[in-house]
């Protein structure tokens, strides 16, 4: 008898941290990123203490990922390790360190990211989740979903013109045509995502609403999981001020 599949998921247990973990997953173009923007001047002008971290920003392997993207030499493999070292580097110096303090930290992307991209590209999906056992689990985890149809229309429509390279996955040699292989990798994503949710509770948002609805669905429910959150008590301003010291960032002003 072939013994049962092991589960997938990864960083189950709940974090001890005094701060609050927020974060946002979703393709280009859903919109995730303006709402997680909005949720963070509302929450700074309910006198809360935010810091915002994203995906792929760490100066470690920012110019290593950048050079290799113009060279197209990234291999799924790679690709998938430089974003674990970068999010690795921003795990240990940008988001746990204010979780410590008692902040709220939302971050724009997280691990799921990874889960679902290098799934894709036809990297493990247990060896990816092994690869990330170290992250902790966030307190709110938003995926914003979206026909693929209305993600290519708001891109096209913006100020981008056309997809990147690996956004659009050529890298897979799916498809000639650059938007027609960002709508079948971005498709594929959309499937990997939807297994992401059922895995790990996902809260799903309706990325078609209009932005002011989308935002109040969204505080109502930071609002309840806020509800028995305290920073911690006890020289909290002065373990903050020693926080933006050590790392060089200067503190966000209040709306």
């Amino acid at each position: 008898m072939t013994p049962p599949t092991p589960p997938l998921r990864t960083f189950g247990q709940p974090h001890s941290y005094p701060g609050k973990l927020i974060i946002v997953e979703g393709i280009d173009g859903s919109g995730k990123s303006t709402q997680l923007l909005l949720l963070q001047k509302w929450l700074e002008s309910q006198g809360h203490n935010v810091f915002f971290t994203e995906w792929n920003s760490s100066d470690l392997v920012k110019e290593t990922t950048k050079k290799g993207k113009k060279a197209k030499s990234l291999t799924p493999t790679t690709f998938s390790l430089l974003h674990a070292t970068d999010f690795a580097s921003r795990l240990y110096h940008s988001i746990l360190p204010p979780l410590k303090a008692g902040m709220i930290v939302l971050a724009d992307r997280y691990a799921y990211t990874a889960f679902a991209r290098d799934a894709v590209r036809g990297v493990s999906r247990s060896w990816v989740r092994k690869l990330y056992s170290f992250a902790v689990q966030p307190d709110l985890a938003f995926y914003f979903k979206v026909p693929i149809d209305t993600a290519i229309a708001r891109l096209l429509g913006g100020t981008r013109g056309q997809f990147k390279y690996y956004e659009a996955g050529m890298d897979m040699g799916i498809s000639q045509d650059v938007t027609e292989s960002f709508r079948i990798f971005q498709s594929r994503i959309l499937a990997e995502y939807d297994k992401i949710v059922d895995e790990y509770g996902l809260t799903v948002m309706d990325a078609t609403k209009e932005i002011e609805d989308q935002q109040d669905d969204m505080r109502e429910v930071v609002t309840k999981a806020l509800e028995h959150y305290k920073p911690k008590r006890g020289g909290y301003g002065k373990r903050a001020t020693v926080f933006w010291r050590r790392f060089g960032v200067p503190k966000p002003e209040r709306s």
